[in-house]
């Protein structure tokens, strides 16, 4: 488990980026992805919070908290149901977010 700190049961981790020296070779994926574990822990940091700004703070009205618990569940096809109900191009707008989340 992650470190503890006030509320949160887990720490943000973000994903890694390749060395600049390799992904300038090509056009491929330039991060690490994170585990499906650190993933759902990620998800289940969404259920700790105490005050979901995110309902009003996302412009594109994307159901946060909905979709980050079925992350959280492992429910990975639910999730994107959720998520592309308000958002037809996830894949390409996540890489945009500034995800205060």
């Amino acid at each position: 488990m992650g470190k503890a700190t006030g509320f949160k049961e887990f720490e943000r981790q973000d994903e890694a980026y390749k060395p600049v020296d390799e992904r300038v070779k090509h056009y491929k994926e330039f991060t690490v992805p994170l585990s499906e574990e650190e993933i759902t822990k990620q998800g289940s940091r969404c259920m700790d919070c105490g005050i979901p700004f995110c309902h009003s703070g996302c412009p594109l009205g994307n159901l946060i908290p909905d979709f980050n618990h079925m992350v959280h569940q492992g429910e990975w096809q639910k999730a994107s149901w959720i998520l592309h109900s308000t958002n037809n191009f996830p894949e390409f707008t996540g890489r945009l977010c500034p995800a205060p989340c």
